[in-house]
């Protein structure tokens, strides 16, 4: 599956903004999909993630309650909307799809666990 992340910019410390990944080549609804970020001189981090039949999901404990995960199947696209953004969310972010076929911590928290990587969104957050 190939993907295409974008809806990254510029914005002020409590602000918002809502990333988009879209998927193409396989079947989207087969992938659990998750958003790593990776800020300047520092490892790719989780930050979110969802099954693939979009019942359940994960977040990193630094986005609990300010970023939400969705996705629409008939779409192939899945979102990040991101509230009340923080400098230190400040990195570029990725979407990435997993084949696994249970939807567990251990693995949908793991980056290498994902197969397919989208190219990044850089999210500026200035405070």
């Amino acid at each position: 599956v190939q993907l295409q992340a974008f809806g990254g910019g510029s914005v002020q410390a409590g602000g918002s903004l809502r990333l988009s990944c879209t998927a193409s080549g396989r079947t989207f609804s087969n992938y659990h999909m998750g958003w790593f970020r990776q800020a300047p001189g520092k490892e790719r981090e989780f930050v979110a993630a969802i099954g693939a039949s979009a019942v359940t999901t994960g977040y990193a404990d630094s986005v609990k309650g300010r970023f939400t995960i969705s996705r629409d199947n008939a779409k192939n696209t899945v979102y990040l909307q991101m509230n009340s953004l923080k400098a230190e969310d400040t990195a570029v972010y990725y979407c990435a799809a997993n084949s696994d076929y249970y939807f567990l911590s251990r693995t949908y928290m793991t980056p290498r666990t994902y197969k397919n990587w989208g190219q990044g969104t850089v999210v500026t957050v200035s405070s």
